[in-house]
């Protein structure tokens, strides 16, 4: 058995490694060594700074409970992103530096983010073992290769990321760092094979178990889905299927589940080898970036000579978000996550019994709020980050959830599951096609999703991204939209100047919610401005970009007529997007971009307008026009 010491190393604190909603995230970029009073800028990612790494893992350490330490077992592993492999040999030494007992990693460092919450509830090692948190190597949607993203996250006992008292302690320890523990001399493990190495070390033995990436989660997935069903449903020679992982973790998954387990043709997948730079493109899975399977489907620009499938789906580099797509047709996150809820008892076995509760992240539309009022079902409104469901989750009162920016899960997990979405609607097709899968015509997407807003109404929605925006100039604009708050008065009878055709404001706020579990308040969630007739504005700074602030505009019109359902998005917003915004973004927009330079998108739109201070004007007045819906 090969023996290791322990080496205690001298460091510094590194400024800036706060985590934030997902973790501690990082573009790549360029820091500056002096060699011979020569300066040479070198492309290489901010993480590859020595001890930077080994910093942020060590406060982790210095901040978990001992007895999630000492003797315990961690999972280790990502989305395989350019600078896991070398990050994942480091995090093992310290491991076993710091008296872990056992790491498990995934074969080739690969889990997804789902995955790992899987292995951390479900898998019980050989010895026995249960894993009692894991480091989470990705950067989630953002890019991968040497001059883009990366990014580390942990995950606690409950397979859910960590909360904020957890957080706190480890920037409060990144602050103050002056040493670390490493086992320089354990040698590098081989991630690519499956099996145990074990190793001696002053404080007994240690172990790393590399071992079957999809197993666990395989299993999970088939105790929640009638996979029979589905297998029916994709065999049926009229369903035809499309999945991209976009060179994304969730590729192992698709192949796994998708062709071996349900009999899908391997040709149904697309991009399902993971690949470090995800094949050089940005995985995100929206209509901008998904460009080969939007094609596919019929959604792109130039019409495909065949016939696009019946359904197809894509996810993010880590796999926990999802996108939905019917032939021609695109399902935005917020009526996913209501159908989804909607349909649930009926077509998912895990859910017979019935839901608990619902809940979705305060941007998201109200689409899923009609259906538990419509079902009397627990609702909850909460802030952006999956931490805040999870507590829902743990005190038994969720069972599904939802974000709108493509994110959708359940009560099998805490982290939000993109392969699970896609489970959950393959089951509701294969529910309401039991009947007539020899029949001439399928029940589509379409005919779903029609069918829902016949029933629960419409909630049109979209979404803009004011991009690297100066973080004070963002926070004034902020505060100036709360100020606006003062006299609601005031205010309609501004926006009736502009549109008459435009409901009041009745109420007008800066979210701030109070966790019905454990007492905690969150405030400055969001700044919200709620119509009489159900629609919303909502401003909101983002925390999960790499650089810079992001403000995000939410515009929402709640339709009940069943006969206006089925209008342009470009149409049923216009109204409200051009009263308000126009006032409220062009008052303001000077103390946004003065001196600036920006960036401006919708939500699964262009990214590529930079707009100067001048220009402003001109410009949101042509995006609230020529509105794209999310």
């Amino acid at each position: 058995m090969v023996m290791f010491t322990v080496t205690r190393k001298e460091t510094v604190p590194f400024d800036g490694q706060k985590p934030g909603t997902s973790g501690l995230r990082k573009k790549a970029t360029g820091f500056r060594l002096d060699d011979g009073g020569l300066h040479i800028d070198l492309p290489v990612s901010v993480f590859k700074q020595p001890n930077y790494l080994h910093n942020f893992v060590q406060s982790t350490f210095n901040a978990l409970p001992a007895d999630k330490v000492k003797g315990a077992t961690v999972v280790v592993s990502g989305d395989g992103r350019y600078f896991s492999k070398d990050a994942v040999q480091i995090i093992i030494k310290m491991a076993a530096a710091n008296g872990v007992r056992r790491v498990w990693v995934g074969q080739d460092s690969l889990l997804s983010t789902p995955a790992v919450s899987a292995v951390i509830r479900e898998r019980i090692g050989a010895d026995g073992s249960k894993a009692t948190g894991a480091f989470i190597l990705t950067a989630s949607h953002n890019p991968g290769g040497p001059h883009e993203d990366f990014g580390i996250k942990y995950n606690m006992e409950n397979g859910g990321p960590a909360p904020e008292i957890i957080t706190d302690k480890i920037y409060a320890n990144t602050r103050i760092l002056k040493e670390y523990f490493i086992a320089e001399d354990l040698p590098d493990v081989d991630i690519s094979v499956i099996g145990l190495s074990s190793f001696s070390g002053p404080e007994g033995p240690f172990g790393v178990d590399v071992f079957d990436s999809t197993t666990d989660y395989v299993k999970l997935m088939k105790s929640i889905f009638d996979f029979g069903s589905i297998q029916k449903l994709l065999s049926c020679p009229k369903f035809t299927f499309c999945y991209d992982a976009l060179h994304g973790v969730a590729g192992i998954y698709a192949k796994r589940i998708f062709v071996e387990e349900l009999g899908a043709n391997q040709s149904s997948l697309l991009n399902c080898t993971p690949k470090e730079d995800f094949g050089g493109g940005h995985p995100d899975p929206n209509l901008t970036y998904a460009k080969e399977l939007v094609a596919r489907m019929g959604l792109g620009k130039s019409s495909s000579q065949n016939e696009p499938p019946e359904f197809g789906a894509a996810a993010d580099g880590d796999a926990d978000r999802n996108m939905i797509l019917g032939k021609r047709f695109f399902v935005t996150p917020s009526d996913s996550v209501a159908i989804i809820a909607a349909n649930a008892v009926e077509a998912i076995p895990y859910f017979a019994s019935g839901l608990k509760g619902v809940a979705r992240s305060m941007p998201t539309s109200a689409a899923l709020d009609v259906v538990a009022k419509k079902l009397n079902l627990k609702f909850f409104e909460v802030p952006t980050g999956w931490k805040f469901f999870g507590n829902l989750m743990d005190a038994g009162l969720c069972s599904i959830c939802g974000e709108e920016s493509f994110g959708t899960g359940s009560d099998h997990i805490r982290e939000k599951d993109g392969i699970w979405a896609v489970l959950a609607w393959l089951s509701i097709l294969a529910f309401k096609n039991k009947d007539n899968l020899k029949e001439q015509k399928l029940v589509t997407v379409e005919d779903i999703v029609l069918g829902h807003w016949a029933t629960y109404g419409r909630h049109y929605y979209t979404r803009y991204d004011y991009e690297n925006v100066d973080a004070g100039a963002a926070k004034e604009l902020m505060a100036h939209l709360v100020n606006l708050q003062s006299s609601l008065p005031n205010l309609n009878k501004l926006i009736k100047e502009i549109r008459s055709d435009v409901s009041e404001v009745a109420q007008a706020d800066e979210f701030e919610y109070k966790d019905p579990v454990d007492g905690s308040v969150s405030k400055h969630q969001g700044i919200r401005y709620l119509f009489v007739d159900g629609s919303r504005l909502v401003f909101r700074l983002s925390g999960t970009g790499s650089e810079g602030a992001t403000i995000r505009v939410y515009i929402e019109q709640y339709e009940k007529d069943s006969s206006k359902t089925g209008r342009d998005s470009q149409e049923a917003l216009a109204p409200l997007a051009r009263s308000f915004c126009l006032y409220a973004i062009l008052q303001f927009s000077k103390i946004l971009l003065q001196g600036h330079d920006t960036m401006l998108s919708a939500a699964g739109g262009s990214r590529d307008k930079t707009i100067k201070d001048e220009r402003i004007h001109w410009t949101i007045c042509s995006y609230c026009h020529n509105m794209k819906q999310n």
